[in-house]
Order: structure tokens, then C-alpha cells, then sequence
């Protein structure tokens, strides 16, 4: 794991001689993380005090692990303490989190949020933050998966007094979650003595929690079994249940003969990729297995995180992203379940990642396949729709028997999206030149409804018909506008224009604007409609009614639709160097693949161009939607 290491001893020296920051700075930048101006600041401020406490404690032999990084993820601890505990000999650990703030009350009613003076919006309780790192380490360190009380939690708040943040200390302390302000220092020496030896080094300490397996604990498991188990209880059918079945055969035939075997199902929209992936992490974490859930989309993840895991922070801690295993140990865990694996991109690198990551980095289908004994992945490979995704069958499977991978694959024929109408599936593919069939008219199915607008108005009214009868409904479109960012009033730009008529994109980033969800909220929260979502906000999710607007960017000439890049706004398609026309026709193709099997009772298409508005009515004879309109 990256931190910057030192001794207590050695933090104070370096604090002294005011070369700290600049070491810290450069450990950090060295790992790829930015560092800016306010960062260096808090540093050089908080750590040096908290050096000085080590010291007058007579703790100079602790080791300090300074901008710890949590595995699995970016998060940043500010320091953990490490040495030995004076009564047990056992390894010792404090998480210490470090403020500055003066003053701080209350956020309203909430017991977890308050507001700090000079900061704007709210901040999480100090108290809560420290707790949940704890619970964190707890979670995912093999080192501590039975030794909890060994780690313990302080929020440092060295500038305040009592009484100017008297609301927080309401919050009953724990072990893991007490605080500490400048009136309490004696305290916190005191606290510091209790559970750290000042005659005993940290560093062997520090050797293992730095060495520490990184996996799922049975607790974590336990807890997200509990939490998986009071979802409604998903059915399994056919192909759904052997690919379920195949995985839990793996799983146990290669802890058995201590090997590796991958699995990989495959299937159109709605075929239930999904409901196998969640089924298995419920059992999977009800056995005990260390099993994982990763995606390539933010929106999903963060969607699965506030849904399936219920508002669970430890739960949420099972559904990570692709990128996550970098440096995950080999064969960490027992399961890995990939899910819209069609979105795995060709490395995990990206402006983000630290320079010592760069050198030498693998292909990330290989950092999936060495995480886990048993990893399964889960696609549809007319989903890929961005440059640098190349998550196939063949190519999963190239990859795993080059390593010597026993490989099991499954193919899912059903359909539970789209009311299961194979036929509009088939009309789709047909109508894009993606199975190399031909459009063909829409011959009707009871199942499914299909209705071709004139305008973005008759599109609009007839899904805002279907939300007023408590149906879900949606609008989404090619990425053919520009996608500004949010007005200074906390308003959204009017992006989308077609005549005169405009609405905005789905929300940029997770944050809510006005009363617009944050992007991986748009499909399921009831204020998303309004806003038109991109595809990238669309993709994995699924709602009752679906209004898809096909942009410039495909139209239809001579009797089959044409990809016109030109016409797509998204900066990835700039290059042809990077991105040649062929591969840019596919994915805009596969875009407008994924848009349109979005719904599960209907969908309603309009495009922008006049000419592929009438082949459509050709395609789809006296079906507008105006009439259902009251």
C-alpha cells in the first residue's frame, strides 16, 4: 500500500527542518496523485503538530504512515500510528485524521453532517469519517479481518476549543471514532500512551499492516450477505440459473485442486447479465467467499452502491470499478465478477495513475484475470461504444488461454428487457447493420411497443403521459450537442436543441444541480426526467418507456442508415488517427444499440433528419404516438 513512512522521531526532524511537505509532496506526486497549494498547507501545519504530540508523548519509535492509501481505492487516510500495545504486546494501530477547523456546528438535523465555518456545503462529522477508515481497514486487510480491536480512530481537531464545536462532541465516541481538540491535548497524549508501548519500535507493526493480504473479510461478507438477502429475491431461468450454477461449480472445483478457471456469459440487453452477477455476490458472500463486484461504469457502481447495497457503507465497499486492481495480489480473492465487461479498455492507466504504476503496466484484462481464482465476466458485445473498450468473448477468451485458463462460456438467449419481445431486439439489430440483417418493417408484437415520433414535442408528451400514470419513463439521445457545464445560478444549459425546442444533458458529475440528480442517478431517481441522458449515463440501466433521439450523427440514405462522425460530439472520436472511420461507424452504431433497447414496455424514436424520419415511418407504419397523448 503507498504511504509515506517515517518515525515519529524522523516526522518531528523533518517537520524542523521544514523539508516535510516537500517530501510528502513528492511521495504522493510520485503515486500520481495531484498536489495543490491548500494540501501543502494543511501539511505543513497539521503534521508538524502532530509530530510535536508524538514526541511529548514519548512516542518517537512509532511508526507514521502519512497519506496512507486505502486499498482498492483513492481515498487518502491523513496518518496511521503503528507500534505496540503497552498492556496486550499485540500490534497496535491509530487512524488519525487531521482538521484545522476552528469552528464547526451542527448541519441542520443530521447527526453525520455539519457545517464548518470559512467551508461551503456541508462535511461529514469527523467522528464518521475516522470510523468508517477504520471499519474500512477492518474490512479489507487479511492482517486485521480478526483482529478489529487492535485499531483504533481519532479526529484530531488541533485548532478548536470545546466549546466552538460543542455539536460534535454530542456524538457518542467509540473506539474508533473519538475526538480530540487543542483544549484536549492532554487527552489525546494520554489516549496516545494507552494504546501505543514508548518503549517498544512500530516498525515490525508497520511491516505487516504495509505487507497485509487486501481481501474481503467474512465479516464484510456476512454483513453484505444480510444486506443482499433482504433485496427481492431475483429468479433464475435456463441459461440465467447454468451460468449461476457454472460459477459456483468453479468456485468450489478450484479451491478444491487449487487452480484458476474463468467464466464468461455473454448476452444481449435485458438478458439478465446483471441479476446473475448480484445473485452470485448474495451466495457467494453467504458461503463466506471473498467475491467481488466490479464494473466499468460509473453510474452502474455507484447506482448498485446506493440500491443493492441499500445505503450500506460496508456494503458498498463490495462493488468497485475495473481499474481497481492495479496492484490487487494474485489470486486475492475467490471471485471477481465483471460485470459489463464489454466496457474493460485496454489499460487501467489514465491521468490519474501514479508515475510507478505506469512502467510496466498490464493489460487490463489480465490485471481482472490475475485478481481472482475464479473471475467471471459478464457482456454484451454490441455495448461497446467508446474508443479503448474491447471487452469480447474472443478477446477475454484469447487472453485467458494464452495464461493457460480453463474457460467455461455461457450464452443468454432470453430477453426480460423490452417485454421480451426477441422480435424488437431483432428490429433493432437489423436496422443498425449490426447482424448483418437488413431494416425490415416492424411487424408488431403484443409485447412490446414501438412508435416513431415527428417531433422532440410529441416525443416529450407522450413519455410525460407515461410518468403521470406512475410509469417510469426516459429520454436519451446520439451525442450530437454539446454538453456545457452547469450555469452559475445552479441551472443546466440547454444542450440539446432542435428547433425550438431544448432540453439539458443528464448531470456532468455525481452531484446533484438544482433539483437534476447527479449522472449515476438519472436513470432511477424520479427527477431525471427532464434532462436528456448520453449514453454513457444510459447504459446498464433500464425504465418503462424509452425516448430515443436519433441525432446527425446517423441517417438514413438509400434505404440503411449512414454514420456520420462529424456529427458526434463526444472529444474520444476527434482523432482518426486514433479512432478510424470503420471503428467509429460501429460505435456509434452500438450506441444507438444500447438507446434503443433501454425500455421495457416501449420505445419512441425521432431523429432530427427529415429523410430518416420518413424511412422510419416506412419501418414503423401509422405508429405515432399522439394518440396516447390526453
Amino acid at each position: 500500500m503507498s504511504a509515506f513512512r517515517v518515525s515519529a522521531a524522523a516526522l518531528l526532524r523533518l517537520a524542523t527542518e521544514g523539508t516535510l511537505v516537500d517530501r510528502v509532496t513528492e511521495h504522493v506526486r510520485r503515486y500520481g496523485h495531484g498536489v495543490g497549494q491548500s494540501e501543502r498547507n494543511s501539511w505543513a501545519r497539521s503534521l508538524s503538530i502532530l509530530a510535536q504530540d508524538l514526541a511529548d508523548a514519548g512516542l518517537q519509535d512509532v511508526e507514521v504512515l502519512v497519506e496512507y492509501q486505502l486499498p482498492l481505492t483513492s481515498r487518502r487516510i491523513d496518518a496511521v500510528l503503528a507500534g505496540v500495545h503497552p498492556r496486550t504486546g499485540e500490534d497496535s494501530f491509530v487512524v488519525v485524521e487531521l482538521k484545522q477547523w476552528s469552528y464547526a456546528t451542527r448541519y441542520e438535523d443530521s447527526a453525520s453532517l455539519v457545517d464548518v465555518e470559512h467551508v461551503r456545503g456541508p462535511r461529514l462529522h469527523p467522528a464518521v469519517q475516522v470510523g468508517e477508515y477504520c471499519q474500512y481497514l477492518i474490512d479489507f486487510l487479511g492482517l486485521l479481518s480478526d483482529q478489529a480491536h487492535t485499531v483504533r480512530g481519532v479526529a484530531y481537531l488541533h485548532n478548536a476549543v470545546d466549546r466552538d464545536i460543542a455539536d460534535l462532541l454530542v456524538l457518542p465516541a467509540t473506539e474508533q471514532s473519538r475526538i480530540f481538540t487543542k483544549q484536549r491535548r492532554g487527552q489525546f497524549l494520554d489516549h496516545l500512551r494507552s494504546v501505543l508501548d514508548a518503549g517498544q519500535p512500530g516498525a515490525e507493526a508497520a511491516d505487516r499492516f504495509l505487507a497485509s493480504s487486501v481481501r474481503p473479510s467474512r465479516q464484510l461478507l456476512a454483513h453484505a450477505a444480510q444486506e443482499l438477502k433482504g433485496q427481492s429475491h431475483f429468479t433464475l431461468l435456463d441459461e440465467q440459473r447454468i451460468a449461476y450454477e457454472l460459477v459456483l461449480h468453479a468456485v468450489e472445483r478450484a479451491r478444491a485442486a487449487d487452480s484458476k478457471r474463468v467464466v464468461v456469459v455473454s448476452g444481449g440487453p435485458g438478458s439478465g447479465k446483471s441479476v446473475i452477477a448480484l445473485s452470485l455476490l448474495g451466495e457467494l458472500a453467504r458461503q463466506g467467499r471473498a467475491a467481488l463486484h466490479a464494473t466499468g461504469s460509473k453510474s452502474f457502481t455507484q447506482t448498485l452502491r446506493r440500491y443493492a447495497a441499500r445505503g450500506s457503507a460496508r456494503a458498498k465497499t463490495l462493488f468497485l470499478y475495473f481499474n481497481s486492481f492495479m496492484t490487487a495480489e494474485r489470486n486475492g480473492i475467490d471471485v471477481l465478477i465483471c460485470d459489463e465487461a464489454h466496457r474493460i479498455r485496454e489499460t487501467s492507466v489514465n491521468r490519474f495513475t501514479r508515475s510507478a504504476q505506469r512502467q510496466g503496466a498490464r493489460a487490463q484484462i489480465e490485471e481482472l484475470l490475475a485478481a481472482a481464482r475464479v473471475p467471471v465476466f459478464l457482456l454484451d458485445e454490441h455495448q461497446v461504444v467508446k474508443p479503448g473498450e474491447l471487452g469480447s468473448v474472443e478477446v477475454i477468451t484469447t487472453f485467458a488461454e494464452r495464461l493457460n485458463l480453463k474457460v467455461d462460456k455461457v450464452s443468454l438467449h432470453d430477453q426480460f428487457r423490452c417485454g421480451g419481445s426477441e422480435a424488437y431486439e431483432q428490429w433493432v439489430l437489423d436496422l443498425l447493420g449490426l447482424n448483418d440483417g437488413k431494416p425490415a418493417v416492424w411487424a408488431g408484437d403484443d409485447r412490446f411497443d414501438l412508435r416513431v415520433a415527428e417531433s422532440p414535442e410529441e416525443l416529450e408528451a407522450f413519455l410525460a403521459a407515461r410518468e403521470a400514470d406512475g410509469e417510469t419513463a426516459r429520454m436519451s439521445a446520439g451525442y450530437c450537442w454539446p454538453w456545457s457545464d452547469p450555469n452559475r445560478d445552479d441551472t443546466l444549459v440547454h444542450d440539446v436543441t432542435i428547433g425550438g425546442w431544448s432540453r439539458p444533458w443528464n448531470v456532468k458529475s455525481d452531484r446533484s444541480v438544482g433539483e437534476a440528480p447527479g449522472s449515476p442517478f438519472w436513470a432511477t431517481d424520479p427527477n431525471g426526467f427532464g434532462q436528456v441522458g448520453c449514453i454513457y449515463t444510459a447504459q446498464g440501466f433500464e425504465y418503462a418507456w424509452s425516448g430515443v433521439i436519433i441525432g446527425p450523427d446517423l441517417v438514413a440514405r438509400d434505404g440503411r442508415l449512414v454514420s456520420q462522425r462529424d456529427a458526434f460530439k463526444d472529444p474520444a472520436f476527434r482523432s482518426r488517427k486514433t479512432v478510424s472511420d470503420l471503428e467509429a461507424d460501429r460505435l456509434i452504431r452500438n450506441t444507438y444499440k444500447v438507446l434503443l433497447t433501454r425500455g421495457m414496455r416501449g420505445t419512441v424514436v425521432y431523429s432530427t433528419d427529415e429523410e430518416t424520419r420518413a424511412f422510419l415511418r416506412g419501418l414503423v407504419p401509422g405508429r405515432r404516438p399522439v394518440p396516447s397523448v390526453d
